[in-house]
C-alpha cells in the first residue's frame, strides 16, 4: 500500500468528519474502520439530537451518510484493525490485523471510549433493547417507565436527573452508601421527586427475554438477594478509552485518555486527536465531529508547512 499522506483510525462521527475534511483538501485520506464500523452512533436505534435531522435518524443510517459523504470527496477506507503503531519517526507505521502495513506522513487519532459494561450476565444479549449507555440518545423512548441507573457519580447523577424527564421512576443503585458526585448533583437528585435510591447494592443480573424486565440485586453488607423489576437499565460506572494501542507512545492522562494541549495536538508532532478518547466531558456525536474537523484542519496545516520547509531547504 502506497504511503498515506493522512490516516485516519476509527470511523465514527470524529473519525469520518476529519476524513471529510481532509477529502475536501485534496489529502485522499484513509479510514481505518475498526472493530465498530461507525463508532458507537451506529449502535444507538434513533439520533434526535444531531443538527438538520428533525424527524430523528438510526444511528447506523447517520454514520453510513457521514461515510458516503466523506468517499464522495476521495476519502478511502480500509476494514481492519489496528494491531500496532510506530509513531517514533515519520512516516509513521501501522500494522493491520490482516498484515497490511500502512504507511502515513500524518495522523488522526478517532479511536473513541467505550462505556464501561457491568459485566453481567444479559447486559449484552439486552443492549439496545432495554439496556443503554447514553441517556440523552435513548431517554425519550422509557416515557413514564421505571429505569435503573447504576453508579454514584457525577455522569450516574446527571443522567438520572436527565432521565426524569420522561420516565415514571428512576432509581439509582449504588455499591456504597454515599454517592462520589459533586455536591451541588447530590442535592438536586435527592430533591427529585422521581429519583430513588438503592444503597449497598450491586447488579448481578438483567432480566428479560426479549427486552429487559429487570435486573437481580445484592446487598454488599448481608448479600441479600432480590430482583427489581425494571424496564430499562442504565450503567454509568465510566468509560474506557481506547487508547491501549498508544501507550508509552502517546501521552495519557491517568485515565487512559489522550492528553492534548489544544488544537487537536498531542505530544507527538503530525499525530491528532479527535472525538471522545481524548473528550471525557461531552461524549456527544457533534462535539466528535467538530473535534474532527479540527484535527484534519491541523494535520492539513502541518501537511503544508512540512512542504514549505523541505522546499526552503531545497532551494537553499
Amino acid at each position: 500500500m502506497e504511503k498515506q499522506k493522512v490516516t485516519v483510525i476509527g470511523s465514527g462521527p470524529a473519525g469520518l468528519t476529519a476524513a471529510l475534511y481532509a477529502a475536501r483538501a485534496n489529502l485522499t485520506p484513509l479510514v481505518i474502520r475498526g472493530i465498530q464500523p461507525g463508532g458507537l452512533i451506529a449502535t444507538t436505534s434513533e439520533v434526535e439530537n444531531y443538527p438538520g435531522f428533525p424527524d430523528a435518524i438510526n444511528g447506523f443510517d447517520l454514520a453510513d451518510k457521514m461515510e458516503k459523504q466523506a468517499a464522495r470527496f476521495g476519502t478511502h477506507f480500509l476494514d481492519g484493525i489496528v494491531e500496532k503503531v510506530e509513531l517514533g519517526e515519520r512516516p509513521f507505521k501501522l500494522h493491520i490485523d490482516n498484515g497490511t502495513i500502512v504507511e502515513t506522513e500524518t495522523l488522526i487519532i478517532a479511536t473513541g471510549a467505550s462505556p464501561r459494561k457491568l459485566g453481567v450476565p444479559g447486559e449484552l444479549e439486552l443492549a439496545n433493547r432495554g439496556v443503554s449507555y447514553c441517556a440523552v440518545c435513548d431517554g425519550f423512548f422509557f416515557r413514564d417507565k421505571t429505569l435503573v441507573v447504576v453508579g454514584g457519580g457525577n455522569s450516574a447523577l446527571d443522567e438520572s436527573l436527565f432521565l426524569t424527564r420522561y420516565a415514571k421512576e428512576v432509581h439509582i443503585i449504588h455499591r456504597r452508601d454515599q454517592l462520589r458526585a459533586d455536591p451541588v448533583l447530590i442535592e438536586r437528585a435527592q430533591n427529585n421527586p422521581k429519583i430513588k435510591f438503592i444503597w449497598d447494592t450491586v447488579v448481578t443480573k438483567v432480566e428479560g427475554t426479549v427486552k429487559v424486565e429487570g435486573v437481580g440485586l445484592q446487598n454488599v453488607k448481608t448479600g441479600a438477594e432480590s430482583t427489581f423489576a425494571a424496564d430499562g437499565v442504565f450503567p454509568y460506572i465510566g468509560h474506557i478509552p481506547n487508547t491501549w494501542l498508544f501507550k508509552d507512545q502517546i501521552e495519557l492522562d491517568e485515565n487512559g485518555y489522550i492528553v492534548s494541549p489544544g488544537r487537536a495536538r498531542t505530544n507527538v508532532p503530525g499525530v491528532f486527536v479527535a472525538g471522545d478518547v481524548e473528550d471525557h466531558v461531552y461524549r456527544q456525536a457533534i462535539t466528535a465531529a467538530g473535534s474532527g474537523c479540527m484535527a484534519a484542519m491541523e494535520a492539513s496545516w502541518f501537511l503544508d508547512q512540512i512542504e514549505h520547509e523541505q522546499t526552503s531547504l531545497a532551494q537553499w
